[in-house]
């Protein structure tokens, strides 16, 4: 294995946290409102869930045709189903009526957060995908302990990077000011992977049942 999958897959994970989605957004209200105490705690909770999906997609980009293609199928179009409703929800939000509250146990939030992350599973996989164009073929159950390791290091970066952010001054007001549209930009994200996560399934259901015919 060279070095460029090593950094792709440094890259996949950093990236797949600086990507909006629920849990991004939840640290970033909580870093506005609490400072980055509880920023921290929710990204280290939150990390467990970033680990389980972002190896999942490692897993259905580089074993499906021995572990079996339907499991990753039927994540795909649950997923996107799931963050289709979201993206709806999100681009259709008003300006709070309140403050936010703050989470008493940021870093319990941050493993439910982490855990229920419906943005996990197709954004990995579209990001890995990209990332590894070409070479998911050349790679195999042998090398997932090191891309796993780089990946939870490329997560870990991206997070601290986020907590340092958000207890800044400048970043606070913007949230303030920017929030909603921040919602719904997030919205439309969400929107594009689950179309996206939903082609994947789809495809991936239809090419299974004509090979099983």
């Amino acid at each position: 294995m060279t070095y460029s999958p090593l950094i792709a897959a440094f890259l996949g994970g950093a990236i797949y946290i600086l990507i909006p989605g629920p849990a991004f957004l939840a640290l970033l209200a909580l870093g506005a409102a609490a400072g980055r105490r509880a920023a921290l705690r929710f990204a280290v909770g939150n990390f467990a869930g970033d680990l389980m999906w972002n190896g999942l997609a490692l897993l259905a980009l580089i074993g499906a045709r021995e572990v079996g293609a339907g499991v990753f199928a039927a994540l795909d179009l649950i997923s996107g189903l799931y963050l289709g409703w979201l993206g709806a929800r999100a681009l259709g939000v008003g300006p709070p009526a309140r403050p936010a509250m703050v989470p008493r146990r940021a870093l319990l939030r941050g493993v439910a957060f982490g855990l229920t992350n419906p943005k996990g599973y197709p954004v990995a996989v579209a990001t890995f995908a990209a990332l590894l164009s070409g070479r998911p073929g050349g790679l195999g159950f042998a090398h997932l302990p090191v891309l796993f390791a780089l990946v939870a290091g490329g997560i870990a970066g991206a997070d601290l990077l986020l907590v340092a952010v958000v207890g800044l001054r400048p970043f606070r007001l913007f949230h303030a000011r920017y929030q909603l549209w921040l919602t719904r930009g997030a919205g439309v994200l969400f929107l594009g992977f689950g179309v996206h996560a939903l082609y994947l399934g789809g495809h991936a259901f239809l090419t299974g049942r004509r090979r099983g015919r």
